[in-house]
């Protein structure tokens, strides 16, 4: 594969008003992605935008919106909605693509762009090749007539059309009455849609991070500072708190004393009611190279197996479509359930938790703890430049370390996607010893 000039792990994302995430960047990502989605039949083409409550989301959509309507694409703006809801809307109102303008967990001074094609789900490789290629040519090429210029609407009802939607995935004869849930929504896409429909379930709702002001989005809050939610669900003697991240695509959990639930544990309690209930497909849960040993393990007990793929929610996905799984995710909390969406969505994998909650009859403290982990440690190691990975000496430390788990733990040792880090974990049933491999092949990486 090229290499690939704007789009990332996840979409494009930078920094506002910085190459790449600028006005004129928008523009040549909306004129490009418009023609390579416009067919050559005659009907009006869509395209559906959506935004977290990012200060910079005022400067780039109306960029997108203008490089789209110039090639004779249709707009319609939902306004702040999460990714997940983007993905739903642009098979549900038969579009043509689908943009969410958001840097997820990130600080508000980033921001970003994702697409998805007609299906839902986030486009291929090859195509963001072909908008990347499309992107450098000429800005005249290919314009639309006068008569032809794309239009611009509102919808008003996107929020609430969402809201339906995520009711509709809970079981229908449960409801959410007599529970008190903390929800932490960032200030980020989800402040309204989120509290809306676990009250709208029955639930009493004590909401946080709802207040977005531009800048504010994940600051001290949501899936990344758990810890807001934690002290609120003690402070109002909750049953559960749930916390998003800035687009609301993973979630975090505590449960009722304010222990924090991973994604590891989450993953386990609702691949566990699922195939208990005869849901599970694939025989089994995908997750990444980042998951932890303990839930492999916990599913070998159910009879059940853990796929792992690169780290990355789009290889998780590509992985569970050709395998036919209808569960899986990252340890972060992203996590995919593919009989209600094409990506990751926090709320729709909170209520299946929830809804075991009800059904067991059980608290959270008692469902949070479906293995005990196995010590896992990670550390970053910065490098230059060059391709440390690919040293003998570092290939070496590796394969010493694997010979010395012998069969008990792992080694995962990977460049970043995101910045200039080589990432080593390992994990194992004596502590003392993982720390020890890690250790030297931190070494051996420094060396190189």
């Amino acid at each position: 594969m090229s290499k690939r000039a704007y789009f990332g792990t996840d979409g494009i994302r930078g920094q506002a008003n910085k190459h790449p995430m600028t006005a004129e960047v928008a523009l040549r990502v909306g004129l490009a992605a418009g023609k390579l989605f416009r067919s050559q039949d005659e009907r009006r083409h869509l395209v559906v935008i959506g935004k977290d409550t990012r200060l910079s989301g005022y400067m780039i959509e109306p960029a997108l919106v203008a490089g789209l309507t110039s090639v004779g694409m249709d707009v319609r703006l939902f306004g702040p909605l999460p990714t997940p809801a983007v993905a739903m809307m642009t098979r549900s109102m038969r579009a043509d693509l689908g943009i969410m303008i958001s840097a997820s967990h990130n600080n508000f001074a980033d921001n970003g762009i994702k697409l998805f094609g007609p299906d839902g789900y986030k486009l291929s490789d090859e195509q963001e090749l072909k908008i990347e290629a499309l992107m450098d040519e000429g800005l005249q090429e290919g314009l639309a007539a006068p008569r032809d210029l794309g239009r611009v609407k509102r919808i008003d009802d996107a929020q609430a059309r969402y809201v339906e939607i995520v009711k509709a995935t809970f079981p229908r004869h449960l409801n959410l009455s007599g529970l008190r849930i903390v929800i932490d929504c960032a200030n980020g896409a989800a402040y309204k849609v989120a509290p809306t429909a676990l009250y709208e379930l029955g639930a009493e709702v004590i909401a946080l991070g709802d207040t977005p002001d531009g800048t504010n989005i994940n600051e001290e809050c949501g899936s990344t500072h758990p810890e807001a939610m934690a002290k609120m669900v003690r402070e109002y003697r909750a049953d559960i708190g749930i916390a998003l991240d800035g687009d609301a695509d993973r979630l975090v959990i505590c449960d009722e004393k304010g222990v924090v639930v991973d994604g590891d544990q989450i993953m386990a309690i609702i691949a566990a009611a699922s195939h208990k209930a005869g849901t599970l497909k694939g025989g089994g849960v995908v997750a990444t190279v980042m998951s932890n040993l303990g839930l492999e393990r916990q599913l070998a007990t159910l009879g059940l197996t853990l796929e792992r793929t690169a780290v990355g929610d789009r290889y998780v996905m590509q992985r569970m479509r050709e395998g036919g799984f209808n569960v899986g995710g990252e340890q972060s909390g992203h996590l995919i359930l593919s009989d209600f969406s094409t990506t990751g969505d926090g709320l729709i994998a909170a209520l299946q938790v929830l809804a075991v909650m009800i059904e067991t009859g059980k608290p959270m403290s008692a469902l949070g703890r479906q293995f005990e982990p196995v010590p896992q440690l990670l550390e970053n190691v910065r490098f230059a430049g060059g391709k440390p990975l690919e040293a003998k000496a570092v290939k070496d430390a590796i394969a010493d370390g694997e010979s010395q788990l012998n069969g008990s733990g792992r080694i995962v040792v990977r460049a970043s996607g995101t910045e200039p880090l080589i990432r080593i974990m390992a994990e194992g049933d004596d502590p003392a010893l993982v720390k020890k491999v890690v250790k030297s092949i931190v070494g051996a990486v420094k060396a190189v």
